[in-house]
Order: structure tokens, then C-alpha cells, then sequence
């Protein structure tokens, strides 16, 4: 919950997830995380892996689950937008994890200014889904960011990994599964080779709308396809795996 000694805009809200033991600090009208993060940050394999690099962090919510899951993971968010990685370093501190997650400004184009090549064992990426040709462009520029590839497009998200992570190292990716193929595509040109897959679907009984991907850097050709996920029943309720996601349960990610 929010601290008192911790102040916000007005245009802030301060957001919980895991029964209210982490709190996020949002804009209260522009980009907002959505359970996508959760997802992702669920789905990395990180069992064995020492230091996560989150590639376009914005709220710094997917680093700061991982921090939670994972007590000995050293996470580090590279974020383009100043004003979000405001938001993000506060709400680091306000969870208490400064010295485990330090987020820094920088773009996923130029990721060579600020990190070092394979210096990381993992990387983690929830990109811009749309194409700068598809759908309303937002007149919310962090929404604008956050939804289109306006600025970096998945082509630079894996690329930017390609250069951070060591070879043997991951790249977890949460992305629409209609775009699937370029995203595969995109990893095996950057010599990350498709390991898991998980299929996430609205309802049961609803197409796959996302896609939970993850690479090996320089790994061998073979495919896991996990069992789908659901996130709502029929009768419109979070599924029971999607609620122990956001209860915080350690076990879905042991």
C-alpha cells in the first residue's frame, strides 16, 4: 500500500497488485499496465538467470514482479519516456526494492549507449502491439508509445536483447498472436530460436488474442507448445490460474 511519507500528482493513482503488497504509481489518465505485464512477467524463465534486462519498462510493473518472484534477480528497465521512468523509480522505492531494480533512461535503437553487450542473462519485452499504420493513433503520447510503433517496432525490441543478452541467455516476449510469425521471424534473424510458446485466450472457447514467447540466443531448433491460457471462465470470472497470477503466488513460476 502507499506509503505516507511518499507524495504523488494529482493526476497519479497508486495502484496495487498481489492482494495490495505492491503498489504502482500510474498516470491516472495515460498509459496504464494492463494484465499483459502479469502474464509476461509469469511466463519468463528466470530460474536460472542471475540478471533480467526489461526492454521498454514503462511502469516498471513486469521488473517489479520479478523482483517479487524472484528475491536474488537483479533487474534493470530501460524506458525511453522521462516522465514514466519517474513514476517507475518511485514506485521501486516504494516497494522497497532500490539496489535489486534500477530503471534507466534510454532507447531500445541506440541500447548500446547504456548497456554493455551480454551483459545480461534474460531479457524481458511487452512492445508497442500495433503497427504505426493500424488503428487511431492515441493523442496520448505515452498511450501513443506504449500501443504503436511510433518509435521502435519488434524488429528493434529483439535486437536491442540480441545485444544485451550473453549467448545461452533468454528473451521472454508478450505479443499479439495474430503477429506470431513476425515475431518469430524477427528472433531467428537475431539468432534467438523459438523454445516455449503459450497461447493466451480471452475465454475457452475464444480465438488466441496473445502470444507468450520465449528464445534462447544461439539455442537448438526445438518448439514447446504449453497448454493455453485463459484468463476469463464462461461465466466472465477471472480463471483460477489468473487468480493466483494476481494474488501473487510463487508457485506458478517455481
Amino acid at each position: 500500500m502507499a506509503d505516507s511519507k511518499f507524495t504523488f500528482a494529482a493526476n497519479e493513482t497508486v495502484d496495487t497488485v498481489f492482494n495490495g503488497k505492491l503498489s504502482i504509481i500510474q498516470k491516472r489518465t495515460g498509459y496504464r499496465f494492463s494484465i499483459d505485464a502479469l502474464l509476461l512477467a509469469y511466463f519468463a524463465t528466470v530460474k536460472t538467470i542471475h540478471r533480467v534486462v526489461d526492454l521498454g519498462s514503462g511502469s516498471g510493473v513486469v521488473g517489479i514482479v520479478l523482483a517479487e518472484l524472484h528475491p536474488k534477480l537483479e533487474v534493470v528497465g530501460l524506458e525511453l519516456q522521462e516522465k514514466m521512468i519517474d513514476r517507475a523509480r518511485r514506485s521501486v522505492a516504494l516497494n522497497g526494492l532500490d539496489g535489486r531494480l534500477t530503471m534507466v533512461t534510454g532507447d531500445v535503437r541506440a541500447i548500446g549507449a547504456v548497456v554493455a553487450r551480454g551483459s545480461f542473462d534474460g531479457a524481458v519485452a511487452n512492445p508497442p502491439y500495433r503497427s504505426a499504420s493500424s488503428g487511431k493513433i492515441n493523442p496520448d503520447a505515452e498511450k501513443r508509445l506504449a500501443r504503436h510503433e511510433i518509435v521502435a517496432d519488434i524488429g528493434d525490441f529483439v535486437r536491442a536483447a540480441a545485444h544485451a543478452v550473453r549467448p545461452g541467455g533468454s528473451l521472454a516476449v508478450v505479443y499479439p498472436a495474430r503477429r506470431l510469425i513476425d515475431l518469430f521471424d524477427t528472433m531467428r534473424r537475431e539468432r534467438f530460436e523459438p523454445k516455449r510458446l503459450r497461447l493466451v485466450h480471452s475465454f475457452p472457447d475464444s480465438e488466441a488474442s496473445l502470444a507468450l514467447a520465449e528464445g534462447v540466443k544461439e539455442g537448438h531448433a526445438q518448439l514447446k507448445v504449453l497448454p493455453p491460457l485463459a484468463i476469463y471462465t464462461v461465466g466472465r470470472e477471472y480463471t483460477p490460474e489468473i487468480k493466483a497470477m494476481l494474488a501473487g503466488d510463487p508457485l506458478l513460476n517455481a
